[in-house]
């Protein structure tokens, strides 16, 4: 029996944490929640240090979410717990500072920490929790996914502080350019060419500092503010937490890239469909070049088109068509490509769409599927990445398929938004 109560107690507590920190009073038992979102918790803090108490917190005196952090790798400081939680649509992460004790957790666990004596302080920029130990948080689960959000330079640069302390995916170059013999080690520079970079730190004594570094990956990491001697500071850095979170490693994206279709401004195509004298067969002047925009044009309406900050415009394609719509190269590059990365979302709220980057060698005669086809991302926008290696001359093209008119739940085909596409050298 005794056992039964303490599946029951976990089960009890999971819940808590994955509906965390709602502060409404239960009207049944007259209580509040007693665990506060990580949000909430961070909210308490108003520039000076703060004791947290439930008073403060509403009754609340716990908190909780998913392990993110992996002391395996040795970069970032022993004694560094850091947790992240989604809640009422915000993701929020949270650093815990154990000081020089061992931390018994590692990623994907899901814990519950009991905040009661916990000091809200700032090292630098770095928002830490401090003053509790291990024996503090709790364990209820392992192996729990952890949520890593794929981040343009320019959101995080400008909001640098709302990522701090979560899970996020960069697709980026390292500048200058690695020579042989370039390791991790140290601060490199990122650049995905937006006109926003960010400080990748990785310390001397990392398991792969030694390693060397590519010329352009997909970095699953964590923002942090910190130093560069690795510990906690003011300076907006990245880090690795082993060389497992380096995905795609790929030759160095192209001169003047990504197209991110800021200019000509979105009047200047104002039809899905048009043969002028300025736009021949839907052919339209780029920064990188000449494009066809067919069944498509320049998307700038905010909150509804998914473009990428400080951009302004996106790629709209038409919905419900049954011919395809292009958003075609109408040059070739001459390396190849050994990876091309290109943002997607469903414009507003109108049905998702499916679309398959394509590729030609032959100036644009045949066209080959780079990939599967791929469904857009619904309420927002994500970054997708196609690993290639393709040699010698080289176009691409967005085909966005014509299923036919959207008629739930057999076909969905309303409008698409692409944005930022860059291309890789190979």
């Amino acid at each position: 029996m005794k056992k039964i109560y303490s599946i029951l107690a976990a089960l009890v507590l999971c819940g808590i944490v994955f509906n965390a920190c709602k502060k409404d009073v239960n009207p049944s038992l007259g209580k509040d929640n007693p665990v506060a979102a990580i949000f909430v918790v961070k909210k308490l803090y108003k520039g000076t240090d703060v004791k947290i108490t439930s008073e403060a917190l509403t009754g609340a005196s716990k908190t909780g979410g998913i392990v993110i952090s992996n002391q395996s790798g040795k970069n970032f400081p022993q004694g560094t717990l850091i947790i992240q939680s989604l809640d009422r649509g915000q993701m929020a992460g949270l650093l815990v500072d154990l000081g020089a004790a061992e931390v018994p957790f590692v990623p994907g666990d899901s814990v519950v920490i009991d905040l009661e004596g916990g000091i809200l302080s700032k090292t630098g920029e770095s928002l830490q929790l401090k003053g509790l130990s291990a024996a503090n948080i709790q364990k209820i689960a392992s192996g729990k996914p952890m949520l890593a959000r794929s981040v343009s330079m320019g959101a995080l640069s400008k909001d640098f502080a709302l990522y701090e302390n979560t899970l996020i995916k960069i697709t980026a170059d390292t500048k200058p350019l690695p020579a042989a013999g370039d390791t991790y080690a140290g601060a490199k520079t990122l650049d995905d060419g937006s006109g926003s970079t960010v400080e990748l730190l990785t310390k001397t004594e990392a398991t792969f500092a030694g390693n060397s570094m590519p010329a352009s990956a997909t970095y699953t990491v964590i923002p942090v503010y910190g130093n560069a001697d690795g510990n906690f500071g003011s300076t907006q850095q990245v880090r690795l937490r082993t060389e497992a979170d380096v995905a795609n490693a790929s030759g160095p994206i192209y001169a003047g890239w990504p197209e991110s279709f800021e200019t000509p401004d979105a009047s200047f195509k104002g039809s899905y469909n048009m043969n002028t004298p300025d736009v021949p067969d839907n052919n339209v002047q780029l920064k990188t070049g000449n494009w066809k925009l067919l069944h498509s044009i320049f998307g700038n309406t905010a909150g509804r088109d998914r473009f990428n900050e400080p951009g302004k415009q996106s790629i709209r394609f038409n919905q419900n068509l049954t011919v395809s719509a292009l958003l075609q190269m109408n040059f070739d590059l001459p390396n190849g490509a050994s990876k091309v990365t290109l943002w997607h979302g469903a414009y507003y709220t109108d049905a998702i769409s499916t679309f398959r980057l394509e590729y030609s060698t032959d100036g644009g005669t045949t066209w080959v599927a780079a990939g599967p086809d791929v469904k857009a991302q619904s309420g927002g926008s994500r970054q997708e990445t196609f690993a290639l290696n393709i040699k010698g001359k080289v176009r691409f093209r967005i085909n966005k398929l014509g299923l036919g008119p959207t008629s739930v739940p057999n076909v969905y085909n309303g409008r698409l938004c692409i944005e930022d596409i860059a291309i890789y050298s190979n």
